[in-house]
């Protein structure tokens, strides 16, 4: 009986959580779907920030994957503060 009690102790932690973690996405996807979410530039932003992160790490260092990460990094921030303006085109839905 004791074993049964110390794996529960060990156990019950990591269930939680992980039942936490299913509310939490369940209760996120209903939102995603209630709401439209405005389109930003995330994406042109990562491309051009891989790019010039190699570039210049490239140029200064020998470390191409940190200038991977951190140009994806940071072009995806900038990329996810400027907000892309709808000119009369068809919303893309998947």
């Amino acid at each position: 009986m004791n074993a049964v009690l110390d794996f529960l102790r060990a156990a019950l932690p990591w269930i939680t959580i992980g039942l936490l973690y299913a509310v939490l996405f369940t209760i996120r996807a209903e939102l995603k779907k209630r709401e439209k979410q405005a389109a930003d530039c995330g994406a042109e932003g990562m491309s051009l920030g891989i790019v010039l992160g190699v570039g210049f790490e490239i140029c200064f260092a020998n470390n191409s994957g940190m200038g991977l990460a951190l140009g994806m990094l940071i072009g995806l921030a900038i990329g996810t503060c400027i907000r892309r303006e709808n000119r009369g085109e068809a919303d893309d839905e998947a």
